[in-house]
């Protein structure tokens, strides 16, 4: 993942994914020529350690079948990033088999994700939420049974 050019060329490394995809850790070093003239990350750049993680979880977890995708999102930049941050993005099992049930019929899920990007000495950095939709793909059987 971290070769998938918009986090490689912003230099956000992906760390770890959970096998079960429970879990995304990344993290981005700055350095001078990617930091902003404050000597800190770009805001976009914290922003892209988190955009499209949560809906990748939840892809991860529902399988194929389903479309998935970010409808709303949002940062609060708390103190200038600096060294080293980090970024850990949950989505528990639990949660997907929630959605999987409330998409189960046709109907969609909208469900809000949270993460708390830090810096080397463990100070917040920002906060970032997403809004993640998520409704199954209809099969050409159920078009079909439909009329």
């Amino acid at each position: 993942m971290s070769a998938y050019p918009p986090l490689l060329f912003a230099g956000v490394r992906v760390e770890h994914v959970a096998e079960d995809w429970t879990s995304i850790r990344v993290s981005h070093r700055v350095r001078a020529w990617n930091r902003n003239i404050n000597g800190a990350a770009f805001g976009g750049t914290l922003y892209a350690m988190t955009d499209p993680f949560f809906g990748i979880m939840a892809r991860g977890q529902l399988g194929d079948g389903y479309r998935v995708w970010s409808v709303r999102s949002g940062i609060e930049f708390v103190a200038p990033g600096r060294g080293i941050v980090t970024a850990t993005m949950e989505l528990d099992a639990a949660l997907a088999e929630q959605i999987r049930e409330a998409t189960r019929d046709g109907a969609k899920s909208i469900t809000t994700h949270s993460t708390t990007i830090y810096d080397t000495d463990g100070n917040t950095v920002a906060h970032a939420t997403q809004d993640v939709y998520v409704r199954q793909l209809r099969t050409a059987a159920d078009i079909h049974s439909a009329r």
